[in-house]
């Protein structure tokens, strides 16, 4: 009786089944609630109107009075951020052959570090590669003297957070969230046991808080970028006292020779390598106008 050829007799080709699964990353909060703005490359000037004129009644034949009126430059400067991320050379010949869809992987994941990069520049001062404080940013977000420690009550922070803002003449019109304060918020209850929030649902995908609008990303915690956290659970503030833009866009690049990352040559190495670059800038009209709230210093015994 003949043989009966099954796949059992066959060395099948190792391949990558269809479909990558990744762990989904947030992005940028700040690029949610604060509008970008067109930037030429460099260092520039924001002309802000901090002190407005007022008007006057005169009577009838009296004398008119001045009224003052100023004008105080903000300075933007820019701040580059890249991504470069290197493989095999066959790892670039399986992609193409099997259409495995790894560098279309690989290009959103770049993209949406980048976005975050902005979040963690701007609002922490934090290089993302290191999780660390870098030297090159020298104002953030969270340097807002406006503080307010997380109680037991996330409404209430949240309120109180809002008075500090408009304590400073300004007015709340964003609400940024981590992703664990944003659960706290959506699972809120009444004594009763009805929720506070239900709008909110499980508060992954928040576009609105409170009547504000709100964000929510792991950039305000900082994980897992920052392996111990920021310990900052949310931000409130009137986002249009941060002017950022991006000043050059380098799309994603694909580069066979040299050593682009201090890795050794892509060419004896065999190796390529994907880079994607951006340079934004960005300037803080008025630290005044925003307000954090943070996880809450421990006791001393």
């Amino acid at each position: 009786m003949p043989n009966i050829l099954t796949t059992n007799n066959i060395v099948m080709p190792q391949e990558v089944a269809k479909g990558i699964w990744k762990k989904a990353q947030s992005g940028s909060v700040l690029a949610v609630l604060a509008a970008s703005e067109p930037m030429k490359f460099g260092n520039s000037k924001i002309m802000v109107f901090d002190t407005f004129p007022r008007a006057e009644f005169v009577g009838e034949g009296s004398n008119k009075g001045p009224a003052s009126a100023n004008f105080t430059p903000r300075a933007t400067s820019p701040h580059k951020a890249h991504v470069t991320v290197r493989f095999d050379e066959e790892v670039k010949w399986a992609d193409e052959d099997h259409q495995l869809g790894v560098l279309s992987e690989l290009g959103d994941s770049i993209s949406v570090a980048l976005a975050r990069a902005l979040d963690l520049g701007a609002i922490h001062g934090i290089n993302p590669s290191t999780g660390t404080t870098t030297t090159t940013i020298i104002e953030k977000l969270t340097d807002t003297t406006n503080e307010v420690e997380s109680g037991d009550d996330a409404e209430i922070d949240l309120e109180t957070a809002a008075g500090l803002v408009i304590d400073g003449g300004y007015t709340p019109n964003g609400i940024a969230l981590d992703t664990a304060f944003a659960w706290d918020v959506a699972t809120d209850r009444f004594p009763d046991g009805r929720k506070k929030f239900p709008d909110l649902g499980l508060g992954i995908d928040v576009t609105n808080l409170l009547g504000v609008p709100a964000s929510v990303s792991s950039t305000i915690g900082g994980l897992p970028e920052v392996a111990a956290g920021t310990g900052v659970k949310a931000l409130v503030g009137d986002f249009e006292a941060f002017r950022w833009g991006v000043q050059r866009d380098i799309g994603i690049q694909m580069i066979e020779f040299g050593n682009p990352d201090g890795q050794g040559d892509l060419k004896r190495m065999n190796q390529v390598a994907l880079r994607a670059e951006v340079v934004y800038g960005w300037a803080f009209l008025d630290l005044a106008a925003f307000a954090k709230i943070v996880v809450p210093e421990p006791e001393e015994e």
